[in-house]
């Protein structure tokens, strides 16, 4: 059996299937072809939606290479809606956003690139993931199905928020609807605990960041497209919506005010949009993930390991599968769950604005769309592991087709004095070891800090990944997303380390840091860090999670459980209904949702977590949370009581072996 922290682990209780050839279906065959066609483009083409508002789209066609004309076709068509500027994406030389419009319109497909409403130059006023955007794409698709030279089919397709809105335009096309297929990139699940908070803490890193995004473009846009687009079209035709740009920007501005300012007083005066409830829920892809499947709309999923919906990605492709089944879609999928090639996950190395770097994302999209637009035999179409995940440390792809993976072993390890693998930085050194302590005194005290050191993945990760972004382009590397020691050091942080691993072993699904302790407060604010370090000290950080003390309540129906009955991803409501103020004093359970990894942790390195009552600069407690964390001192329990553990699933190194293939490759499928 396999050797971890110097323990034997038990066998697991669900068998693992052999990964062979044997497990897949006889590959069909497919290639991208040749380009056929050339793109003409019409731009600024006026949509009337129901209220009448007008919203504006480009239209990219293919077109006879010889003539320059129209292409007879008929064509599907593909649909994407933004709310970052339509000539930004579709006219961008490098694929922006996982959009490569010439790709695809050489290869036969009528592209839509919309403006979302009160966005670029679409009229009306723009609301964050505002329903109303669900009902706009139900009528954008309609009417991009009746364009000249259309087949009458639709897909759906583009990244971050481009993909989430794809959810609620399905729900609201209703059955029926031209919608045929989609392919929703890095779009999230529950849009509160994805990426507003973590844990009930606000995430103001990510959120800081976004809203000046968006009223930058918003401001620029409507004077920017029509420049960019007269150039692109060559002629000066395209210039006349400047006339209007002043009145469109000043719309703009009003509704992009009233929305940062409401929703961010909400949030910081602990608001209904503090707490995740109706508001929240009417924008998030899990409200919809049941008329995706009731409407017969293939989904092609992409997510990322250190992306901002980590966590978000899996859950919406193991409830795609459940609801399929016929299954409660907040379950866990089960060993030996029939599974459908209509909803795929790729899960890569991946941040929120390096999504689909090393692979060929465009090809991906062709035989998806090719696949269920066109009807053609493909190997996506047979697919018996619908689940292809990249493993952080060993660098391979793999086919799997379960969330939570089959064979996974839930295992405990419990916090600890003294340990071996001492972190230089750390003020107590403490253990992990999978022997329960048997002591009735033991803890070790941290307190609480506005900061913490910004050196972890967590900055990149809620930066969506600019700082690997922009150092990507000098052929550099972001030291803290490998090595984050300096996290461990001060009283506002504990770290635990296990002995060295005998075997290789893997890290595969969600994991939950459970934690006694007491509290001098009536609120607590703990973030826990995963960690795998290296033989030399090196600790890498695998991923990390966090919870605000009061929203500790624990919805059991929709929790996740391993193999040895812990949790190993707990579901709290984070309502305003759930919030319990902590008892100071009080020995408290704290069960800290750590958002999910695949990762290997090779023979001779270490397991550590990190425990610090911060996380700089991504979350910041609410104006409304401060004053109950403020001088804080908590004691973290590791007692026969009461006591701490990390629970992480693991398999042995090679259990999952079976090759993702071309798919997952630079040169695609």
């Amino acid at each position: 059996m396999a050797q971890a922290a110097g323990v034997v682990l038990a066998a697991s209780t669900v068998a693992m299937p052999a990964a062979n050839a044997a497990t897949q279906a006889p590959a069909a065959t497919w290639s991208p072809g040749p380009a056929t066609y050339q793109e003409g483009a019409r731009y600024n083409v006026g949509v009337r939606m129901a209220d009448g508002t007008v919203l504006r789209a480009d239209v990219y066609y293919p077109t006879d290479p010889g003539s320059g004309r129209a292409a007879a076709g008929p064509f599907p068509v593909l649909l994407q809606q933004t709310p970052y500027g339509k000539e930004a994406i579709g006219q961008n030389g490098a694929a922006l956003a996982n959009t490569d419009v010439p790709y695809l319109v050489d290869r036969g497909y009528i592209v839509v690139i919309a403006d979302v409403r009160g966005t670029g130059d679409s009229g009306g006023t723009w609301g964050l993931f505002d329903p109303v955007q669900g009902r706009d794409g139900a009528t954008l698709a309609r009417w991009a199905a009746a364009l000249p030279h259309s087949d009458g089919k639709v897909g759906l397709f583009g990244e971050s928020y481009m993909g989430i809105n794809q959810f609620l335009t399905v729900a609201a096309a209703g059955a029926g609807s031209p919608i045929k297929a989609m392919f929703p990139i890095i779009s999230g699940h529950d849009i509160y605990s994805d990426t507003v908070t973590s844990g009930g803490i606000p995430d103001v890193e990510f959120s800081s960041a976004y809203l000046a995004l968006v009223g930058g473009l918003n401001a620029a846009n409507p004077v920017a497209e029509p420049l960019s687009e007269a150039a692109a079209a060559g002629s000066l035709s395209q210039l006349g919506s400047l006339a209007g740009a002043p009145a469109v920007e000043a719309q703009h501005a009003r509704a992009l005010m009233s929305t940062d300012v409401s929703t961010l007083a909400s949030v910081e005066t602990g608001g209904s949009q503090a707490y995740d409830g109706p508001y929240w829920a009417r924008r998030s892809p899990a409200s919809y993930l049941r008329d995706v499947v009731d409407d017969h709309i293939p989904a092609f999923l992409v997510g990322g390991w250190n992306d901002l919906f980590q966590q978000g990605e899996p859950l919406n492709y193991a409830a795609l599968q459940n609801l399929s089944d016929g299954l409660p879609a907040d379950a866990p999928m089960q060993a030996g769950q029939a599974v459908t090639p209509r909803y795929q996950l790729m899960m890569g190395p991946w941040m929120h604005v390096t999504t689909g770097s090393g692979v060929n994302m465009a090809a991906v999209e062709l035989e998806w769309f090719d696949t269920w637009l066109r009807g053609r035999d493909t190997p996506l179409a047979h697919t018996k592991t619908p689940l292809h995940l990249y493993q952080l440390g060993s660098g391979r792809w793999v086919d799997t087709s379960t969330w939570p993976l089959t064979g996974t072993t839930a295992t405990a390890f419990y916090f600890g004095a003294g340990g071996a693998g001492r972190d230089p930085v750390s003020t107590n050194h403490g253990s992990l070891v999978t022997a329960a302590p048997t002591a009735a005194t033991g803890a070790d005290q941290v307190l609480w800090s506005p900061m913490s050191s910004p050196c972890d993945v967590q900055s990149d990760q809620w930066s969506a990944g600019a700082a690997s972004l922009a150092l990507s382009y000098l052929q550099a590397k972001n030291p803290c997303d490998t090595n984050d020691a300096s996290l461990g050091a001060g009283p506002d942080a504990l770290t635990y380390t296990s002995a060295p691993f005998g075997t290789a072993q893997d890290i595969a699904g969600p994991i939950d840091a459970t934690v006694y302790a007491t509290a001098t407060t009536t609120d607590t604010e703990l973030a826990a860090t995963v960690e795998e370090v290296s033989p030399s000290g090196r600790s890498v950080p695998l991923t990390a999670g966090a919870l605000l003390g009061s929203l500790r309540q624990v919805d059991r129906s929709r929790s996740w459980v391993g193999s040895n009955g812990r949790y190993l991803l707990a579901d709290h409501p984070l309502t305003r209904v759930s919030s319990r103020p902590v008892v100071p004093g009080r020995v408290t359970r704290y069960d800290i949702t750590v958002f999910p990894t695949f990762a290997r942790i090779p023979a001779g390195w270490r397991l550590r977590v990190t425990l610090t009552t911060a996380d700089t600069p991504h979350l910041a407690p609410s104006a409304a949370q401060l004053p109950h964390l403020l001088g804080g001192v908590y004691s973290v329990q590791r007692t026969a009581a009461a006591a701490s553990y990390l629970n992480v699933p693991l398999v042995p190194a090679g259990q999952l072996d079976q090759p993702c293939g071309s798919l997952c490759s630079p040169a695609g499928p």
